[in-house]
Parts: structure tokens; C-alpha cells; sequence
């Protein structure tokens, strides 16, 4: 809600804060007005002191006029804050908080501490804005300091600086002292994210996010809820972020919620603070002996409050307990915490064991999500039972019925919100937020589908229900869009490389991707933009939001000299403007890897030699391992192989494909020229067949789309790469092997790890152990379990039946290529049959029932045509029946045994029509195989005639 409010105005309205508060601690330190507003025979005064005895320990207190600061502080300004975090969220309160505000005086300044950093390469010297290290001490426990200076903070309260106002202006003043020192030692927004006391306050009451909070994650705008924003001087605003933390509580709450609500640290800050809250105000009862000491409010008017810090701290049924009350106090709000703190995990523990017997489906994170908001909703109406009573009871019985109403009906409408919430509902929304962004650039016509409405307008489940009835949407399309959706969940951190898989399933599921088009759309996004997928680049939403925000200022001074982004202007920019540019780096903490990566972004000249670099790079590695997959030790172990042959080669034709793609507009640059050279000599089989491929008056073949220049330099005689070479070691190929053990596909895994285990087998057995363990793959599970178990050397493939039947359905040509998850599926309904010479495989008649590929030996089909019966031998690969299967009708040809050992693989009608229904891509695969057979049969049927 307030997320988008101007900056400027948002500046000023800090100003008047942070003014208003600075004389509300000048007031504690001088004031002498208000101290007549307390005075008894004030006329209309409601502060003036009524003379009523306020017993403490059985004695009345003795009070005196004195200033209304620390009254006022106490009583109005710092409830205010809780209710604007449980109302508003974080993202009005962090906007507006003073102290916030003057943690930002040294960046507003420059003093920020830098570190000096020197490239040992070229000697340049830059300088790096200091930042809390996310493995250092403080990075992990920060959470703690947070909680342990709010706790010293409310035991500070009692015992010193309640009603004593020289101590409580020196104690804030003391506060914004530190802040500003965290200002100068790190950072962004370091005070708030790793220091400020009221941050773990902030968390409980703004998360997942306020009641009327905004919802980052389905957000259009690229500056979001609380983060750091400047504005420019034409008045548009840009991020200021540095990323300071990650997950940041400022760009989107609700998400750093999830991220971190299973940290050990929630429990004590969740649970700890209603124990800590509850035995604040109790105190005051065990102190006084009554509560009326708490809600005449004499505890911050107590002139004794420094003299009774060795007095006893304890008066309970009527007895002193001579407990010093600078001892009294943290044991008592300690034991309070403590307490809460267990009984709140001995009831998570409860609640999670009764769920697990009779609710299930709710996950373990929903239970303690709404434990959590329970204890958030409790410990905030119990704040305000006591917080403000003081000064509310002044106000007339209407207006206290009044503000009760509205804390309960408020806290009422959070919890409401709040409950309903769950980390699959946020990843949803997420999804679909990113999904609607992709088919807003398809421009598709959906007014017509919308009624009224635009796409923001729709829920999560709608887009995907739209996305399936828009008649634009091919499989093309949802394979781009679906892509699109993957590209910018990797450059945000949202998912890596090996979490896509799963954190994207449930959108998988609502467009019909299955998991195999899931590993495709990673090694294209990985060949057409390398670093997306580089382990060793720093992937999150904030660090993207930090470059951005960088990358819009280079552009800005770029175009204010009226340059084009390129890599001689980035030059003369550092040149000319090297002061401007020390200013931003040190704003975004500009490292310079991250220059480098901004300049390619800069400038297409350098993104694309980058991408260039980078695939040429790769190819050499790929050629060397196609060369270590072609060597005769491994031809034993053919029909294995052939998956991985495939797969390093289908990347190959990736890497060359997209080489080519960048060569087209480079037309015949000298850049152009110099690639052309390097791919001939590096690729040259697939590199031909790509040229090849495509008719000649196609305009979107390569032949056409290159200019004739590189073309000539691509396809003229010449120095090519070897693509093969005889007899390496077992030695030399493991390694290659190995490397594909880490493949995401588990048929790439499996068949590795088979290979690996005939060729050595101790390495196979510790492999099979290791990945065994972890894999979800059944495959992949029982293959490395028949390693352990058999002895080496190992038997043949059929002494692994779900591999053998996988393996000869991939090189079958009805099922080639089609999707591993679709090939598990048929082989663990298929069945493998043992037929001898001359047996009969089926008859004509016969109904069919099971689809037949032919995986060893020889079998014959016998045409009856006319008077005379065709005889066609078939070979190990082919189907032998798909016609009459897909038809559900008899067979119209006899099928025998041609060999001493045939072998057939059937799979069931009923479950072949299974996979034909529930896998869409299959069912369009088998119709073009079948169209292409009836096409083949038609002429062979036309031949018969005319002969």
C-alpha cells in the first residue's frame, strides 16, 4: 500500500519524524513546560496528579510534577510503531523510522568504511563498500544480537530508564550513536538488518506481511515494499540497494519468511518474545503487589526508580522476596522467556505429531506457520490490554471500548489473512506472476477470454487455465514462455540448477512440461547465456536488484553525454568521469567481477564475445569426451552407450547452433571471421550437418542466413578437428564417465554408472553407494543396488531388467528420443519374452492386446496377399504390431521366432493407452511415426500392384 509512495515525499515525512523525535529526547533533557500540565490544581489538565495512593510494597508512592517526555514516549509512540507493523507492514514503518533515518547520515555522507582492493593483473586500485559477511559470526547469529539487545533494552526499561528521563535521552542517544556507527561500518541497511533491537519486533508483526501490505512477489514494479531507493534529479527513483542481506526484509517479507522459518533462531524469537512481552508487564505485579502500580501509570513517573535498584525486587501474596531488583528483573523476564520459549516447542512438537495421524496433508511448515501466527496474534492483543493503558484511561469509557474493538478486530482480520497463507500458496503466485510476465510479451488477443479483465486481474490457477484455452498457445510457445519463466528464477536466485527441477514441478504439472523438456530448457538457457547457470556467480533477487540498480545509473551518465552503451564509451566513462564513477561503485558496492558482467550487459560488442569465449571454451571438453565414448573398450556395452552418445551429442549441436546463431549479424566482422575459424577446427560433423540441413530456398537455414564470407570459411577443406581416436585406456575414459554422473537426467546417471562399474568395478561399487542413496530415480536406485549385490565381473544388461528395458526402448525407432520419465514409465509395464526358432510370436486373428519391439534376435512377418504370402525379416529395434495396437484390432499378419534366442519386449494396450492419454508429447511423437509407416506401406502397397 505504501510501497509506491513518492520518495520525496516519503524524505520530508522523515525529516518531520525524525525532527519531532530528536525534540521529544532535547525535552528529556530540558523541558520546563509540561511539568505544569502535571501539577494537581491544574484546571483541565488530564496529566495533573490526583493524590490517589498508588501502594508499592505496601507503601504509597510519593509523586511530584515532572515533564510528560518519557510519558508520552512510553505511552504513545512506541505502541503506535507495533500497530503500524501488524497494520501496515514493514514496508510504511522502515520507510518513515527515524532511527533507520540517521543510520544513513555517513552514506549520505560519503564516510562509509571502503576496503582497497588491487588487481595484481593490471594494478588498479578500487576501493569496496564494507558489508557483514553472510559467514561471519555476526552474519550467522545476528538474530541473537537482535534478541539479546531487546531483552537487555526491556530490563533496561524497568530497572533505569522508565520514569527516569536523563538516563532515557541517554540511552537513545547512546542508540542513534550506534546506528550511525553501523552506518559507517557497513553498508545498506546493516543497522536494521543486523543490530536495531526492534527488528525481531518487526519480523513477528509484519510477517508473512501486514494487513494491508503489499505483495512483492506478484509486483510489476522493479523498486518493491521497504527497499532503499534515491531519486534522480528528474525525479525518477532507482534502487540504492547494495544487498546488504539475503533474503532481504525489505524487498519482500513474505518471502524471506519462508526462507528462514525453519531456522532454529525463529523458535526463540517467536516464542521468547511472548514469554519476554508477558513477563515485562507482569513484573510490574510482582513488583508493586497490585496492578494498579502499572495502570496509573506511576511506574514512569517513579521518582525512586535509580535509588530502588538494590531494594527487593519481589512482593508477591502480600511477602517481601529480598531478591535485589537489579537481579529480580532479568531473572523474572528471563524465566518468563525461557518458559514460553519451551512450552512453545513442546506444543509445535504436539501439534506436528497430531497431524501426522490425523491431518496428513498439512506439512510441517504450515503447522508451525500458524502456530506462529497464533502466538502473533495473542501476544499482540495482550500487548495492548497494557501498552498506552495509561494514557487511554485518561479518554472517556467510549473511545477505550473503541480502540479495544479496533485491536481486536484488526488482529482478527491479520490472522485471517495470515492463515491462509503457505509457502506452496506464495511459490504459486510467485510462478504465476513470472508466467504472466511471459505471455504479456507474446502480445496474445485474450480480451475475449477475459471478460473485462486484464492479466493482472487473474489468480494464479486462472492463468494457467487461460494459458491451455488461448489459441496462440503452441507447444512452442509454452516451451519459450515456460523458458522465459526459467531464466529469470536463475538471474533472480529464485531456483539453481539443481532446485529447478523441484521448486518448478507444480507449474510443470498445470502446462503439461514434463521433466525431460525441463532439462532441455536448462542446457539451452545454459548455451545461450553461460554464466546463468555458473555455480560460482552469486545468483540472488538481491544482488540482482543491486547490479540493476547500477546498471541504470552507467546507462543514466551515458546518456547524459549522449554515448551509446559500448565497450570504447565504458572506457571513456571510467576516464572522464572517475570520480562519478568511485561514487557509484562505492553506492552499489561494485566489485570488479561485477563491472565485468554489467559491461557485457552494457554493451552487445562485449556480451557477445563473452558468450562466444565461453561456448568455444566447452566445445573442446565435449569433443573429448564424444572421442572417449567412440573408443573400442566400450563397444561391448553398445546399447548402453548409445544414451550417452546421444546426449553429448545433442549438447554439441546446442553449442554449435547458437555459435552459428551469433554469427549472423556479425555478418563479416573480423569477429565473425575469427569464429568461423575456430568452429571449423574444433566441430566438424555436427557443424556439416547443421549447415546441411534445411532446403535450399529455406530462408531460415543457416546456408541463406550467413553471409557468404564466413559460410565459405565454415564449409572450404581444411584443418578439422579429430573427432575420434583408437585404444585409450579405462583410465582415460572414466573420467568422462564420472563427469556424467552428474547429469540431471537420470537415464545419463544410470548409464554411467553401469558402464563405469564393468569397467572398474570397485569405483562402480563406491559410486553405486553414494548415488544410491540419493536418488529419487527408481532407475538410477535399482541399478546401483544390483551393482552392490552381483559379483564382478558383472553379468550382461538382461541381469538388470529396468535398465535393459529402458535402454532398448531409447534405441527403438518408435520410441527414440522420447522423454525419459515416459520411458520409465513403459518399462516398468513391460515385459520381456523368450521365443524359440520358429515359435510363434502371434497369429493372424489374434486380437491385440500388447505392443512387441524386438530387442534380440531375428523375427519374420508373414503378409497374406492374395495367394500368395510376402515374407519381411525384422530387426532388433523395430515394432513389430503398432498398427493393430493403435487400431485395438486383430492381427492381420503371423509374426515367428527367426533366431535361437528371440527376444520381445510387450507392453500391455492398456498401458501404452495410459502413457498415449497423460503424456501429450508421446502421443504427437507416435502419430508422426505411424504416418511416416502408413506412408511407407502405402508404397510398398502400390509397388505390389504394378509388379
Amino acid at each position: 500500500m505504501f510501497a509506491q509512495l513518492p520518495e520525496r515525499r516519503m524524505h520530508w515525512v522523515r525529516w518531520i519524524l525524525t525532527i519531532g523525535w530528536l525534540l521529544v529526547i532535547a525535552s528529556l533533557f530540558y523541558d520546563p513546560w509540561t511539568a505544569a500540565l502535571t501539577e494537581p490544581d491544574h484546571p483541565w489538565s488530564p496529566f495533573r496528579l490526583t493524590g490517589e495512593c498508588v501502594p508499592v510494597q505496601g507503601q504509597c508512592v510519593v509523586e511530584t510534577p515532572q515533564p510528560l517526555g518519557a510519558t508520552v514516549f512510553w505511552g504513545a509512540i512506541v505502541p503506535s510503531g507495533i500497530l503500524i507493523l501488524l497494520v501496515f507492514g514493514h514496508e510504511l514503518w522502515r520507510r518513515i523510522c527515524p532511527l533507520s533515518f540517521l543510520s544513513q547520515i555517513p552514506r549520505a555522507f560519503g564516510w562509509q568504511r571502503q576496503f582497497k582492493r588491487e588487481n595484481q593483473k593490471t594494478g588498479t586500485v578500487r576501493y569496496e563498500l564494507a558489508k557483514v559477511k553472510s559467514d561471519s559470526w555476526l552474519g550467522r547469529n545476528y538474530s541473537y544480537v537482535q534478541f539479546g539487545y531487546l531483552f537487555i533494552g526491556l530490563c533496561g526499561r524497568i530497572l533505569f530508564f522508565n520514569a527516569d528521563r536523563l538516563v532515557l535521552g541517554s540511552w537513545l542517544l547512546f542508540t542513534i550513536a550506534a546506528a550511525i556507527a553501523v552506518g559507517y561500518f557497513y553498508g545498506g541497511k546493516s543497522w536494521c538488518q543486523y543490530f536495531c533491537p526492534m527488528a525481531p519486533v518487526q519480523t513477528i508483526f509484519s510477517e508473512p506481511r501486514g494487513l494491508l501490505g503489499s505483495k512483492a512477489h506478484m509486483s510489476d514494479q522493479r523498486i518493491t515494499q521497504s527497499m532503499c531507493r534515491t531519486v534522480e534529479p528528474d525525479g525518477t527513483e532507482k534502487s540504492a540497494c547494495v544487498a546488504c542481506q539475503s533474503p532481504c526484509f525489505d524487498i519482500d517479507s513474505e518471502r524471506t519468511y519462508w526462507d528462514e522459518l525453519n531456522r532454529p533462531e525463529e523458535s526463540l524469537i517467536r516464542y521468547g518474545y511472548v514469554g519476554l512481552v508477558i513477563g515485562y508487564f507482569v513484573y510490574y505485579y510482582l513488583y508493586a503487589g497490585n496492578w494498579n502500580y502499572y495502570f496509573s501509570g506511576v511506574w514512569n513517573r517513579d521518582p525512586n526508580q535509580l535509588a530502588a535498584l538494590m531494594n527487593p525486587g519481589l512482593y508477591v501474596f502480600g511477602q517481601v522476596i529480598n531478591i535485589p531488583k537489579l537481579f529480580a528483573v532479568p531473572l523474572v523476564l528471563g524465566g518468563f522467556t525461557a518458559i514460553a520459549y519451551c512450552v512453545g516447542q513442546w506444543i509445535e512438537k504436539r501439534a506436528k505429531s497430531h497431524s501426522q495421524r490425523h491431518h496428513p496433508s498439512l506439512s510441517s511448515d504450515i503447522i508451525r506457520h500458524r502456530i506462529f501466527a497464533i502466538c502473533t496474534f495473542g501476544i499482540f492483543n495482550f500487548f495492548f490490554f497494557f501498552a498506552g493503558r495509561p494514557l487511554l484511561q485518561l479518554t472517556p469509557l467510549w473511545v477505550q471500548f473503541g480502540f479495544d474493538v479496533g485491536i481486536v478486530f484488526l488482529s482478527t482480520l491479520w490472522l485471517q489473512q495470515s492463515w491462509r497463507r503457505s509457502p506452496d500458496l506464495y511459490s504459486r503466485e510467485n510462478l504465476a506472476s513470472r508466467f504472466r510476465k511471459q505471455l504479456e510479451k507474446l502480445q496474445l488477443d485474450v480480451s475475449q477470454f477475459l471478460d473485462g479483465r486484464s492479466l493482472n486481474d487473474l489468480h494464479a490457477n486462472e492463468v494457467y487455465v487461460l494459458a491451455k484455452v488461448l489459441p496462440g498457445f503452441t507447444r512452442e510457445t509454452r516451451h519459450e514462455v515456460y523458458k522465459g519463466v526459467v531464466r529469470e528464477a536463475l538471474e533472480e536466485g529464485y531456483v539453481n540448477y539443481s532446485s529447478s527441477l523441484e521448486v518448478l514441478q507444480q507449474m510443470r504439472q498445470e502446462l503439461d512440461i514434463p521433466d525431460d523438456e525441463h532439462r532441455e530448457v536448462l542446457e539451452e538457457l545454459g548455451v545461450e547465456d553461460p554464466e546463468l547457470l555458473d555455480p560460482t556467480r552469486q545468483r540472488s533477487l538481491e544482488n540482482q536488484v543491486r547490479l540493476n540498480g547500477y546498471q541504470k545509473s552507467l546507462e543514466r551518465l551515458m546518456l547524459l553525454q549522449n554515448q551509446q552503451a559500448s565497450n570504447a564509451a565504458f572506457n571513456q566513462l571510467v576516464e572522464q568521469n572517475s570520480s562519478q564513477m568511485r561514487s557509484l561503485r562505492q553506492q552499489y558496492s561494485i566489485t570488479s567481477a561485477d563491472e565485468e558482467w554489467i559491461l557485457s550487459g552494457l554493451s552487445s560488442e562485449v556480451g557477445t564475445a563473452r558468450r562466444i569465449e565461453f561456448l568455444l571454451a566447452q566445445l573442446p571438453h565435449l569433443i573429448a569426451a564424444h572421442r572417449a565414448l567412440n573408443q573400442p573398450i566400450l563397444r561391448p556395452y553398445q546399447p548402453v552407450l548409445t544414451l550417452l552418445q546421444e546426449s553429448i551429442y545433442h549438447k554439441k549441436e546446442l553449442i554449435v547452433r547458437s555459435l552459428l546463431e551469433q554469427l549472423v549479424p556479425l555478418q563479416n566482422d573480423e569477429m565473425a571471421v575469427k569464429l568461423a575459424h575456430s568452429l571449423k577446427k574444433l566441430s566438424s560433423l555436427v557443424l556439416v550437418e547443421l549447415l546441411e540441413a534445411g532446403q535450399v530456398d529455406d530462408p531460415t537455414s543457416f546456408k541463406n542466413r550467413l553471409h557468404p564470407t564466413i559460410l565459405f570459411n565454415l564449409t572450404q577443406p581444411g584443418e578439422q578437428a579429430t573427432e575420434c581416436s583408437l585404444d585409450s585406456l579405462p583410465a582415460e575414459v572414466l573420467p568422462y564417465l564420472e563427469a556424467l554422473l552428474d547429469d540431471q537426467n537420470p537415464l545419463i546417471q544410470t548409464a554411467s554408472l553401469y558402464i563405469i562399474a564393468h569397467l572398474d568395478p570397485e569405483c562402480g561399487k563406491a559410486f553405486s553407494r553414494d548415488r544410491g542413496n540419493k536418488t529419487s530415480s527408481p532407475l538410477l536406485r535399482e541399478t546401483a543396488e544390483l551393482l552392490l549385490s552381483l559379483p564382478a565381473p558383472y553379468p550382461s544388461l538382461a541381469a538388470f531388467p529396468m535398465l535393459e528395458k529402458v535402454v532398448y526402448l531409447f534405441n527403438s525407432d518408435f520410441f527414440h528420443r522420447v522423454q525419459s520419465e515416459t520411458l520409465v514409465a513403459l518399462a516398468n509395464r513391460a515385459e520381456v519374452r523368450t521365443y524359440t526358432p520358429k515359435e510363434a510370436i502371434t497369429e493372424a486373428g489374434d486380437t491385440c492386446r500388447e505392443l512387441l519391439l524386438l530387442i534380440e534376435g531375428d523375427a519374420t512377418i508373414h503378409y497374406q496377399l492374395g495367394d500368395r504370402v510376402q515374407i519381411e525379416r525384422l530387426q532388433p529395434g523395430q515394432i513389430l504390431d503398432e498398427l493393430e495396437v493403435l487400431a485395438h484390432s486383430k492381427s492381420e499378419n503371423t509374426i515367428l521366432a527367426a533366431s535361437d534366442k528371440t527376444r520381445i519386449l510387450a507392453i500391455a494396450v492398456d498401458a501404452f493407452d495410459d502413457l498415449l492419454n497423460k503424456d501429450s508429447d508421446f502421443a504427437r511423437r507416435v502419430l508422426e511415426l505411424e504416418s511416416r509407416h502408413l506412408q511407407r506401406l502405402v508404397k510398398l502397397g502400390q509397388a505390389t500392384q504394378f509388379t
